[in-house]
């Protein structure tokens, strides 16, 4: 395998790793853009975006779109987080170079057509009730918004219904003008590629482009933590209990990866066993570390009866209390193996390997390859997962987040069930 990075005089950078084994090609069309980077009256205006993309642009309308990616034997679609916004593509090899061209030119040229806004305005309305109506979804949303407290961290990454509901055609141009800059964005190829044909292809698109504002330095953002409770008519309460964790640079990043591991990333893991196998208090338990650019958190969530919810609380407390005394030899390797596991089998998938590549581009300003990160998750040491323990048992304002039926429970004991 290849790996060849290129840029463009302003700034665009384009990435390829060929495989010329495979028989499929993947593209990746990275955007250093996401909720976080809105004002409070754009909440929701960077997945709003990503959808309008894929409604037409100047030389083909949305059906035209779709039937040429599935004549290609392709799949198209896209994602937006808290900082980024990524669009992708894989098809079969010998349609690679009409696939990039088609996702260059939805990213480059689209046209925001007023009638299709109001149509797909009703998609996103749905997706957005859709989401309100998936608890073990909503109850993140919950606890990002604790977490950072009024900080753009804390808004839903699909905006709320009001504000969808009034967007313009103007506001979805003015936003792309404003973000969707050519040093702010990253194309990565994967697969059977050949990486002069993508440059070619991107330039053609993208080369005559003028970064035309200039970037605003993003407000560090600052952990808060807090408790928020949400009623709702649900047979259970979903939970999720947590601390700050650390920026996806820190040095420490995948040591706390392996401790959300060994915390709840498995059957194997202590909150599985303790909460599920030996308690049967949750048949949904697990602990996550999720890193942003200046920020972390990390977490613990699980889904039960208002009866067994004090129980419930009290036990994911001493599991993680627990890990200050130290783990095993048996559990990091576990822990390790898991991660490694995860992260080769991304590699066999050239998809990945494309979203892989342009986001360590914007993340981290350079590719960082599977054994730079197989060495990280394998320098991790019990020591670490000390240190990592006691990094969030030493945190004053723990972010609770739950839902359910929480009007059958004393609010007060609720309240110092959780924060206790």
């Amino acid at each position: 395998m290849t790996y060849t990075l290129t840029t463009l005089d302003n700034g665009f950078r384009i990435a390829s790793e060929r495989n010329a084994d495979e028989h499929s090609a993947a593209f990746a069309i990275a955007v250093d853009v996401g909720a976080r980077h809105e004002e409070p009256s754009e909440g929701g205006l960077s997945h709003m975006l990503e959808h309008m993309a894929f409604k037409g642009t100047a030389t083909m309308n949305a059906r035209e779109i779709a039937e040429a990616f599935d004549l290609m034997g392709g799949n198209i679609n896209a994602y937006t987080s808290h900082e980024h916004t990524v669009y992708y593509a894989k098809v079969l090899k010998e349609y690679a170079a009409d696939a990039l061209r088609l996702l260059c030119d939805i990213i480059a040229n689209s046209n925001f057509d007023a009638n299709e806004l109001e149509r797909e305005r009703q998609v996103v309305l749905q997706e957005i009730a859709m989401h309100h109506d998936t608890p073990d979804d909503l109850v993140f949303d919950l606890y990002q918004e604790m977490a950072f407290g009024d900080q753009p961290l804390a808004r839903p990454i699909l905006g709320k219904a009001e504000r969808v509901a009034a967007f313009t055609r103007e506001d979805l141009i003015s936003y792309t003008r404003k973000h969707y800059q050519p040093n702010r964005m990253v194309l990565a190829a994967a697969g059977c590629v050949d990486h002069a044909q993508t440059h070619e292809i991107a330039a053609s698109f993208f080369a005559q482009q003028k970064n035309t504002s200039v970037q605003q330095k993003l407000p560090t953002a600052r952990y808060m933590g807090g408790e928020k409770t949400l009623e709702k008519d649900l047979e259970q309460v979903q939970l999720a209990l947590g601390f700050p964790g650390l920026a996806s640079g820190d040095p420490d990043y995948y040591a706390l990866q392996v401790f959300a591991t060994i915390l709840g990333g498995g059957m194997s893991s202590r909150l599985f066993q303790e909460i599920r196998e030996r308690r049967g208090l949750a048949y949904s338990v697990s602990a996550f570390a999720s890193g942003y650019q200046d920020v972390g958190l990390l977490g613990m969530y699980a889904g039960t009866t208002v009866e067994h919810l004090a129980e419930l609380t009290g036990a994911l407390k001493e599991v993680l209390a627990s890990m200050k005394q130290g783990v095993s030899d048996d559990e990091l390797l576990r822990a390790k193996n898991q991660l490694k596991a995860g992260t080769v089998m991304t590699r066999e998938n050239c998809g990945s390997i494309a979203e892989w590549i342009a986001r360590h581009l914007l993340v981290y300003g350079e590719y960082r390859t599977i054994d730079v990160l197989l060495a990280e998750i394998d320098a991790a040491t019990k020591e670490d997962m000390i240190r990592m323990a006691e990094l969030a048992l030493s945190t004053a304002t723990p972010t609770v987040a739950a839902l359910g039926p929480i009007g059958s429970v004393n609010n007060a004991q609720l309240s110092h069930k959780l924060a206790a």
